[in-house]
Parts: C-alpha cells; sequence; structure tokens
C-alpha cells in the first residue's frame, strides 16, 4: 500500500505491507506475506516474503531494528555499509536496537515491523532524508515521534516545514481497549491525554492515530503535510472479507508481522 500523493517524488521509494502475498503457511493462511522472524514461521519463507517485500517497494538493502519500545531513532549512514555485521547478520536480523531509523543513504530502504503498533513513515523532501518510526503505545508515551523527528533535526539538520509525515495501519480505537494503567499514562503525559480517550461498551477506548498525529503536529510538520491511512489492523478485511492485516491483539499474541518500509534511491 502507498501513501496517496506521495508517488510523485521519483527519488522516494515506500510501501505499508498487508497480509497477503507471500508464501508463509503457519497463521491460518494459505500465503500469507508474514515479514517478521517469529518463532512459528520457517526462516525461508520470511525470508522470502521480506524479498518479495523489496521488490515491490522498488529495491536496495533492507535494514531493520530491533524494536524495544523506547524513543530511540538510529542513524544509518554511508559509512555502516548494511550487510557488514554492523546493521544486520547475515540471516536479515537486526543489530541495532532501538525504535527508529533515519538515512540519506541512496538503496537502503528502512523496515519497521508491526502487528498493531503504529508505524510512522516520515520524509524530508529538501534534503532526501527518510525515516521509519515504531509507536505502540509505550512509545507514543515516550514521544517517539517528536524524539524520532529532533534526531533527524539534529543528524541532518532537518526542517520542520520540510517535512511529510504517514501514519501507518495499525490498531484504530474500534478495536483498542485499554486498562487503568493504559489511560493514566495518556492522562498523565499530555495535557490534551483525556481527548485521546473515549467509553465504548464500558471499556476504555484509546486512539493511538491521533496521538501520533498530535505528535508530528507538535514537532512542526504542517497539518496538510500528514497523512493517516486510518487501516485498523483489528477489523479491516479485503474484498473477500478477509483480515487485511495481522493482529497481535485479535490474534492472541501468535501472529505474524507487517513491516512499513522507506527508502532514499
Amino acid at each position: 500500500m502507498k501513501v496517496p500523493g506521495w508517488m510523485g517524488f521519483s527519488w522516494l521509494r515506500h510501501g505499508f505491507s498487508t497480509r497477503a502475498g507471500g508464501v508463509s503457511t503457519v497463521y491460518g493462511d494459505k500465503g500469507a506475506l508474514n515479514l517478521g522472524w517469529t518463532q512459528e514461521d520457517d526462516p525461508a519463507a520470511v525470508a522470502e516474503n521480506r524479498q518479495r517485500l523489496v521488490q515491490a517497494v522498488g529495491g536496495g538493502s533492507l535494514v531493520t531494528i530491533r524494536q524495544v519500545h523506547s524513543a530511540v531513532t538510529q542513524a544509518v549512514r554511508e559509512h555502516d555499509g548494511t550487510f557488514d555485521g554492523q546493521l544486520q547478520t547475515a540471516e536479515g536480523k537486526a543489530v541495532l536496537q532501538g525504535d527508529g531509523l533515519m538515512t540519506n543513504v541512496s538503496g537502503v530502504l528502512l523496515g519497521i515491523q508491526t502487528a498493531d503498533c503504529v508505524p510512522v513513515l516520515v520524509v524530508d523532501v529538501r534534503q532526501h532524508v527518510v525515516s521509519a518510526l515504531h509507536a505502540g503505545w509505550r512509545g507514543t508515551v515516550a514521544r517517539m515521534v517528536q524524539q524520532g523527528i529532533a534526531a533527524m533535526r539534529t543528524e541532518y539538520g532537518s526542517r520542520p516545514e520540510d517535512l511529510m509525515a504517514a501514519v501507518g495501519p495499525s490498531i484504530g480505537a474500534c478495536c483498542y481497549a485499554v486498562g487503568e494503567e493504559v489511560r493514566h499514562a495518556f492522562e498523565t503525559e499530555f495535557a490534551h491525554g483525556g481527548e485521546l480517550l473515549g467509553m465504548v461498551n464500558g471499556e476504555i477506548r484509546l486512539d493511538l492515530w491521533e496521538a501520533n498525529r498530535r505528535q508530528l503536529l507538535e514537532a512542526g510538520v504542517e497539518s496538510e503535510k500528514i497523512t493517516v491511512l486510518r487501516h485498523c489492523s483489528g477489523c479491516a478485511v479485503d474484498d473477500a472479507g478477509q483480515r487485511r492485516y495481522f493482529s497481535h491483539r485479535m490474534d492472541k499474541g501468535v501472529t505474524g508481522r507487517m513491516m512499513s518500509a522507506v527508502g532514499v534511491v
């Protein structure tokens, strides 16, 4: 899936994966595009799925990160290489740790994995810098998106007025019931925290899309340059009525991973 309005940038490659189009069979699908090195799946199937994603997005050397629900963004620089043991193992597993990646290096494709958490892609259209950020509720409370943009400003001198951003497929408030711990965290951390929460059938619901959209605004990204795709990983279905995404919550913890990817040609 592409972001409307981003296709006109010839130097930019990007995409959000769905559940379909792969070779994995362990999650109840005949051919699922699981892109995570999950315990249940065959590594050979995951490797094939990743290659399919890279080809669909437009090529490049895929770099991922060991995600830990932090607010840390790592830079991929020209001298780092991609498969020299600094960024990826020979098997394609991540070496770097954090929840964001950024680069201005041509031919590198940054990948963030999700199965309900929020993927946010940020692009500096002036300097051709890209960033992929992962924000679950903990990362959102830690202001992952704001910290990621701050890292882009420090590393590359990116200016907020030159940025555009997309909030990708992730669990929507329609399916995201949370407990008192999460409500307290959002009400404590954000002045607008109460506006992100609501009650539905006696359950507390949290809107992570809006939470991260507001962080983009607070980081200086102009409203008209923010795209929220509003595809819920919990309940979205394709034209055949099949579930469109993997969901850790809906699959009770045994599920695959989507990947959100962005890179510079």
